[in-house]
């Protein structure tokens, strides 16, 4: 968990979360805020949202309305949102698959910061963080904290069976099994004594 939450990351999700909530716009908060609402280690650089496509002119048109500005980025999995200068994503198609209802089903009900909303699982964040790697981006020092500090939340059977095609969702799990955060599957441990 962060030490020191950003007030204003905080805020500026707070206002994105309520406008969407009244505008009846299904969503899930994801990336590290969702971490954080589950009691995990991450850091806040920005907020992330998981939205449906379909519901993506309707989210922008609601935020627009409230002031937020508005960016649409050359990408096209997400559209981003700007409250003084802080960012928000919202994300439709993280990781190559996109945002479903059965998506927004895999959440939990959690409060953050004083407002409860929908926050992906666990186990669906670590199958985000994990199918996030490349050739061109895999740095697993930025999954180890998720892993070690939801490990009991997350379903990692389900976990390496979402991510069976990737070997660098292979190669971390591995790691964590080397490191004792997670046994890979099958696996005796042996213990001192025993």
């Amino acid at each position: 968990m962060p030490h020191r939450v950003d007030e204003g990351l905080v805020n500026t999700l707070k206002r994105v979360a309520s406008v969407l909530k009244q505008a009846e716009v299904p969503f899930a908060l994801g990336g590290s805020f969702a971490v954080y609402a589950h009691g995990g280690h991450s850091s806040d650089h920005d907020v992330d949202f998981l939205i449906r496509e379909q519901d993506k002119a309707r989210a922008l048109e609601e935020l627009s309305a409230v002031g937020f500005e508005v960016e649409q980025p050359p990408e096209d999995w997400l559209v981003k949102v700007f409250d003084e200068g802080r960012m928000v994503d919202l994300i439709y198609r993280p990781v190559e698959s996109p945002v479903t209802d059965a998506t927004l089903r895999d959440t939990v009900m959690r409060p953050v910061e004083a407002i409860n909303m929908p926050v992906l699982s666990a186990t669906q964040l670590m199958v985000h963080k994990l199918l996030s790697y490349t050739q061109h981006y895999c740095d697993f020092a930025t999954g180890l904290p998720v892993a070690r500090s939801l490990r009991e939340q997350i379903d990692w059977d389900r976990v390496r069976e979402e991510t069976t095609k990737s070997p660098y969702a292979e190669a971390f799990l591995v790691l964590l099994d080397r490191l004792d955060v997670v046994s890979q599957p099958g696996e005796a441990r042996l213990t001192v004594g025993g």
